[in-house]
């Protein structure tokens, strides 16, 4: 059996604002990175926890679009929505986020792409929320599993 190593996600409150911030390197250029972002095909391929299904309600990836998208697991049915502020290709993605489950803890997501050379790109994410407890009660509801499992997903995804 095969072993695939995957590289590190770190997930970190910053201190005393409500601030979640996530850092990732992938083996493969921001372009590549990018199109997994925006293109709405490949983003259903790795986005989530590995036992979710996904449907696309709503899918406009540009500056000023909109999106929607629902996770299913068995019965359950989770639903995410937000508008893209602004979307620079190979870069930088800001977009809100919101949680058809919180309706009122709309977060602003900040996307970075740096190129690190040699086909490797370093993934930065903030999130922004309206408060500490926001922050906290966000990486206490289970997201960093399906953070790191999509970022292995990705990782399969960009190698394919």
């Amino acid at each position: 059996m095969t072993s695939t190593t995957h590289p590190e996600t770190t997930i970190s409150a910053v201190p005393d604002l409500p601030i979640v911030e996530i850092v990732r390197e992938f083996d493969a250029p921001p372009e590549q990175v990018f199109r997994a972002h925006v293109d709405r095909d490949l983003f259903t391929q790795w986005i989530g926890p590995r036992d979710i299904d996904m449907r696309v309600e709503q899918w406009d990836a540009r500056t000023g679009g909109s999106y929607r998208y629902v996770h299913g697991r068995g019965d359950e049915e989770f639903g995410f929505y937000g508008s893209f502020h602004e979307v620079r290709p190979n870069e930088r993605i800001v977009q809100t986020f919101g949680f058809d489950g919180w309706p009122d803890a709309v977060s602003l997501e900040i996307l970075t792409l740096e190129d690190l050379g040699s086909g490797r790109t370093r993934l930065r994410g903030q999130s922004i929320v309206e408060s500490i407890e926001a922050r906290d009660a966000m990486l206490a509801s289970g997201m960093e599993s399906g953070v790191v499992q999509g970022y292995e997903k990705l990782d399969d995804l960009l190698a394919g």
